[in-house]
């Protein structure tokens, strides 16, 4: 099962109660060029490849598709190659306190890039994780990195 149907299946549990999310961060090694790596973090066609089945831009808002589930969110925060952060809306578009925040981060001493993810799930750390690991190797995939 590819990520993006792991994603839609905890997305779209039927009857799910939604508790209060915990937040989550992991963090990736992708030697990339931070401008090529923030390119996949800010396109909607790019993000399409990786992250979602589909991702709209459309009213200053990104539209997130996955099977039938879409989500807005808006970019709240972005530095060009070293940050991007998608604040999450609720149906009537407002703002939500949750969050989807990429950094990429560069080690002084190696040049090493790396990915920082910081998420909110209700469906506890493992499962999280392992979203992550999923979605991230089908960036590495599409980089050319492994």
């Amino acid at each position: 099962m590819n990520s993006r149907k792991i994603l839609f299946n905890l997305l779209a549990k039927p009857g799910k109660i939604m508790a209060k999310k915990q937040k989550y961060q992991f963090e990736y090694l992708i030697n990339v060029s931070p401008s090529m790596l923030y390119q996949y973090l800010t396109s909607p066609s790019a993000l399409a490849q990786w992250f979602a089945d589909d991702v709209v831009f459309r009213g200053g808002n990104y539209v997130f598709i996955w099977g039938d589930t879409r989500e807005k969110a808006k970019m709240a925060r972005q530095k060009k190659n070293e940050r991007v952060r998608f604040q999450w809306l609720d149906a009537d578009g407002n703002e939500t306190e949750y969050f989807t925040e990429f950094r990429i981060m560069v080690d002084d001493l190696t040049d090493d890039v790396s990915l920082l993810v910081t998420d909110f799930s209700d469906d506890g750390e493992e499962e999280t994780q392992l979203l992550w690991e999923n979605m991230i190797e089908d960036l590495r995939h599409i980089l050319g990195v492994h």
